[in-house]
């Protein structure tokens, strides 16, 4: 594999959004671009391919703001409708590819997406026309390739909730999650750029915390890393970046990262 990744973040954001509806705290408040989140999404090229890591509710904006020319196919990390909500908003690749759009999950997180996408499943015979047609992929916890790019899951929990990290090369990209089992460890080792789920200050159930993500990065050494899925409790872009070693810095939407 070429060792030309470029990861474009289309979204850094909690399940809300940044800013969130009806508050008026002064990250919600802000007028930093950092501080306007969507719903957490990235675009991955490699090798000519462009993939997506999860079609959260906004996709659609995400897609026209990035404008990639294709999209080869998607990988979802789990089934939680901020990483889901935007699926129908591929059929525009079905028109212009004029192909099926494969999807990458879980046998768990497919079965979710067939009970709440139900029209996109239907047999051919059966569909309505102009609707969405993907091409079905289980993955689980083992490599697999999408058109000779090698890609790794490394499972995470959110809570209790088994989430997918994709290592794509030395690039690892981790969101939704409050633990990483010693198992998977190995997978993580060598890994040169990471992007990371830290939430907010606070303890929380399902989400690392900016300390805790912090811990993980001390303990993996990357040459960088990036966090995600970032809350408006989380305080204003720029002040909590200043508080971060040069290593670490906060995702924002439109970022670009190459390696």
């Amino acid at each position: 594999m070429s060792n030309q990744i470029k990861v474009t973040v289309l979204g850094s954001g909690t399940s809300q959004g940044v800013p969130v509806i009806a508050c008026d705290c002064e990250v919600c408040s802000s007028m930093d671009y950092r501080d306007q989140r969507f719903r957490v999404s990235i675009l991955v090229e490699v090798n000519g391919l462009f993939l997506v890591i999860d079609t959260g509710p906004d996709f659609r904006q995400q897609m026209l703001k990035a404008n990639p020319p294709r999209i080869d196919a998607v990988l979802y990390t789990h089934q939680h409708r901020d990483h889901t909500g935007g699926l129908d908003d591929l059929r525009s690749y079905n028109f212009k590819q004029k192909e099926d759009i494969p999807i990458y999950a879980r046998a768990e997180v497919m079965a979710q997406l067939k009970y709440e996408y139900a029209y996109v499943f239907v047999p051919p015979e059966k569909k309505y026309p102009g609707v969405l047609s993907v091409e079905e992929h289980i993955i689980e916890n083992k490599p697999f390739e999408i058109k000779g790019v090698p890609i790794i899951p490394i499972e995470g929990l959110h809570h209790r909730l088994p989430v997918f990290g994709f290592r794509i090369g030395d690039f690892t990209y981790f969101t939704d999650i409050n633990a990483i089992p010693e198992t998977e460890w190995t997978k993580l080792e060598g890994t040169k750029i990471l992007v990371l789920d830290a939430l907010q200050r606070e303890e929380h159930i399902s989400h690392f915390t900016l300390q805790q993500a912090v811990e993980v990065i001390e303990r993996l050494k990357p040459e960088k890393a990036y966090l995600t899925h970032i809350s408006h409790r989380m305080g204003l872009h720029k002040a909590t970046e200043n508080e971060l070693p040069a290593h670490i810095r906060l995702a924002y939407d439109g970022l670009v990262i190459t390696l």
